[in-house]
């Protein structure tokens, strides 16, 4: 059977063929994985240059009030999330997630407050099943669109804010999380100075038939080179950032993916606007008690890649079982392999010894802090 057949196409499709890219299916799309040059070059380019990224699978959706006034469709969404979007300023963006009645993550997500309304970036795989929840519960205050009409893209890396400068001069004055509707090539572009590498950088949210054009422009910078998936997964993984059915599902909670960094005071006891949100009664019991597991970074020994699902135990022999990889691979910054997954809170300082199961042998692996790498946003 041919599943390619069924797979939906992003507005940048035909210009990854023209490049040379290796496609392949992805949360319901025909996605590059990578191009003539490599995911290990993708990665260093990245880090060290510019990269250009289709994440135009991504849903992107806008809440805007019935009432007209921005803050009430801030306040109903808080029913949705343990996060404060009542007090996010106009041109802000934060992260956030969708949480359940069990307190457990339903996907994380991008909120901006864009003045008139918010818009909202969701994961690819989850994208319909969000809106149907948006809509489930906030239909009574707020209209809510699915845009199919934009592309999404992602300009990464130290060299970002010089590549986008050619097309719009007022770049450098934007700091990490704002977000400003901008001109590029007299094309109305929603950019928001953020990303999934842990490098400065950049997400354009296009208007889909002008998608091509900005792309070509901005890969006509001798500094930007396109970039897949490939690199995409290895860069978020040495930044220690989640990708969602992988390191946090609707089995872990906030506080066990340590995403409490995330809850802002307004949202936790005696916070302004305490609890109010799905599963709130675990997620405020664990950030007070703590819980018996926690995300942590790994790094095996030598040279051999851990990859998800990995068992992770407590002894060379297999004995004590403790935990599970859920992202894994080699981290071409860093020179080595690097993974994230979860152990009892008793193993989760740093320089703890463990061992991770890999074709039927037990491998050294230190617990270590995250990231991985320095972070490099413009504060």
């Amino acid at each position: 059977m041919d599943d390619t057949a069924e797979l939906k196409i992003t507005p940048l499709h035909s210009l990854h063929l023209s490049l040379g890219a290796r496609m392949v299916p992805f949360a319901g799309y025909d996605m590059p994985v990578q191009y003539p040059a490599g995911v290990l070059k993708e990665h260093l380019q990245t880090r060290t240059s510019a990269g250009l990224f289709d994440v135009s699978h991504m849903g992107q959706v806008i809440l805007k009030a019935k009432s007209g006034n921005n803050a009430d469709a801030a306040s109903a969404l808080e029913k949705l999330v343990p996060v404060d979007i009542l007090g996010l300023k106009e041109g802000r963006q934060r992260y956030g997630f969708f949480t359940d009645e069990n307190g457990c993550i339903l996907d994380d997500l991008m909120i901006t407050n864009r003045g008139d309304h918010l818009f909202v970036v969701v994961n690819a795989s989850c994208k319909h099943a969000d809106v149907a929840h948006m809509k489930a519960h906030l239909s009574d205050a707020c209209e809510i669109t699915l845009l199919d009409d934009r592309a999404l893209i992602a300009l990464q890396g130290p060299r970002a804010e010089a590549v986008l400068a050619e097309l719009w001069a007022g770049v450098s004055d934007m700091k990490f999380m704002d977000v400003l509707e901008v001109p590029l090539h007299d094309v109305p572009c929603i950019v928001s100075r953020s990303g999934y590498s842990g490098e400065d950088g950049f997400e354009i949210s296009v208007p889909a038939d002008k998608a091509q054009e900005i792309a070509k422009a901005l890969l006509e910078h001798p500094d930007c080179e396109p970039i897949g998936l490939g690199a995409r997964d290895s860069l978020r993984l040495e930044a220690g950032l989640c990708l969602y059915g992988n390191d946090i599902d609707t089995t872990t909670s906030p506080i066990e993916a340590s995403l409490e960094w995330a809850i802002q005071k307004a949202r936790r006891a005696d916070g302004d606007r305490e609890g109010g949100f799905p599963g709130a009664e675990r997620i405020l019991r664990e950030l007070k008690d703590g819980t018996s597991r926690r995300r942590v970074g790994l790094k095996p020994e030598g040279k051999a890649p851990v990859r998800g699902h990995s068992k992770l135990f407590a002894d060379a022999e297999g004995k004590t079982e403790i935990g599970e990889v859920t992202s894994g691979g080699f981290g071409p910054s860093v020179e080595g392999p690097v993974a994230m997954g979860y152990v009892p809170a008793a193993y989760t300082a740093p320089g703890t010894a463990i061992f991770a199961e890999v074709r039927g042998k037990y491998l050294p692996v230190t617990v270590a802090a995250l990231p991985f790498i320095k972070p490099t946003y413009k504060r």
